[in-house]
């Protein structure tokens, strides 16, 4: 027996079906598509459904299902090239899930939306780079970061720090050398396009700033790297090193660089990410040393790193005004931005230099070792001190 049936017909049936689902009804014409995928037959044009009349025992299968008790009986199936998939009961679960993937892309669209509506039209010399044509990505990750700080801490309350020394010392180099690649890359893209100190536009250098953005993008990238320093705090449980400064900069940066390389990608904005490399360089050498031990006396230069991050921070904002002071095209909005967050990071940075560096001084006037120093901050464990992932006694 065969049949055709109208779609209004059966697009009546799934509205009023009681688990009829919105993808369903909004997507009739993919269900139509998959029914014509199917059929051997004449294939009518919309809106009326084909005839199924093959021997294939899927089409058997179609017929059976829409000639069943006449059309205000019927339930409707989507056909797949090997899978049949029913709109009713237990097997209603696969449209389930494809109503959540159109929920995700339909938030992923409006929260894209919201953003081109308010900083505009975005560059289109970054379209279809990694993780930049949606925000949704980069907002998960960071939510899933936050989560990990919550619920690792939960998780580790009552169990043993891991020391992570190896996995430390190759972070460590890893960050340090693509640090080291992003300056030496950065200087010399910057160089050879012939851009400026006091202020570079967006469009000036052609090509060259395709290169100078190839740059930045692994800047953005190396951020969501550095989430593993948090991560690596939760595990070795250094709490206290997981302070509202350390979040916050982290956290941010991500976000705000996603922003940068889709409106702002090149020109201006490759200073700071310069500066910022060669401090990177220098902090996770560091890092990476304090995890051998044999290196600890040479270790007496952390407090001049923070010192050199205000300095960075103070540079940086200078080098942004300077662009609102003598203009060259450069998006004020951004600029204005850009120094007022590098403004909060100087006073964060500056409160954190103060009860690290000063109001730890011994009031005695006597100097702490280098083992003794960390241990202040460092988990107890057994009879040792446990730093930066190194386990040593202290000295005597």
């Amino acid at each position: 027996m065969t049949a055709q049936f109208s779609s209004i017909a059966v697009y009546t049936q799934i509205t009023s079906h009681p688990y009829s689902i919105r993808p369903v009804r909004s997507n009739l014409r993919r269900i139509h598509g998959m029914v014509r995928l199917h059929s051997r037959g004449p294939l009518p044009d919309w809106p009326e459904l084909p005839s199924v009349s093959s021997a294939s025992p899927y089409h058997r299968h179609a017929r059976r299902v829409f000639t069943q008790t006449g059309i205000y009986d019927v339930w409707v199936s989507c056909l797949t090239s090997s899978t049949l998939f029913d709109l009713r009961g237990s097997e209603y679960r696969a449209h389930n899930q494809q109503g959540d993937m159109d929920y995700i892309e339909s938030l992923d669209n409006r929260l894209n939306t919201f953003l081109d509506d308010l900083f505009g039209e975005r560059d289109t010399r970054v379209r279809g780079w990694l993780l930049l044509d949606s925000y949704l990505p980069t907002f998960v990750l960071t939510v899933v970061y936050l989560l990990a700080i919550y619920l690792g801490t939960k998780y580790m309350r009552k169990r043993t720090a891991y020391s992570l020394k190896g996995v430390l010392q190759a972070y460590n180099l890893g960050v340090t050398m693509l640090s080291l690649y992003m300056l030496v890359e950065l200087i010399c893209a910057t160089w050879s396009a012939g851009y400026r100190l006091q202020c570079q536009a967006l469009h000036e250098a052609g090509e060259a700033d395709v290169r100078v953005a190839k740059a930045l993008w692994w800047y953005y990238f190396s951020k969501l790297i550095e989430f593993l320093d948090t991560i690596f705090f939760v595990l070795r449980k250094k709490n206290t090193q997981i302070t509202f400064l350390h979040v916050y900069h982290h956290a941010s940066m991500f976000n705000i660089w996603w922003c940068v390389m889709n409106w702002i990608p090149c020109g201006q904005s490759f200073f700071g990410p310069t500066l910022n490399c060669f401090i990177h360089v220098c902090m996770y050498s560091y890092y990476g040393l304090s995890t051998i031990p044999s290196m600890h006396r040479y270790l007496w230069w952390k407090k001049y790193l923070t010192q050199a991050q205000l300095v960075q921070f103070v540079l940086t904002i200078s080098h942004t005004l300077s662009a609102v002071v003598v203009p060259c095209g450069f998006p004020f909005g951004c600029l204005i931005f850009q120094a007022s967050y590098m403004f909060t990071l100087v006073i964060f940075f500056v409160n954190f230099y103060i009860q690290t560096y000063r109001a730890r001084q011994p009031r005695e006037g006597r100097k702490l070792t280098f083992d003794q120093h960390n241990s202040k901050s460092s988990h107890q464990n057994g009879h040792a001190v446990s730093t930066n992932g190194t386990t040593f006694k202290k000295r005597q």
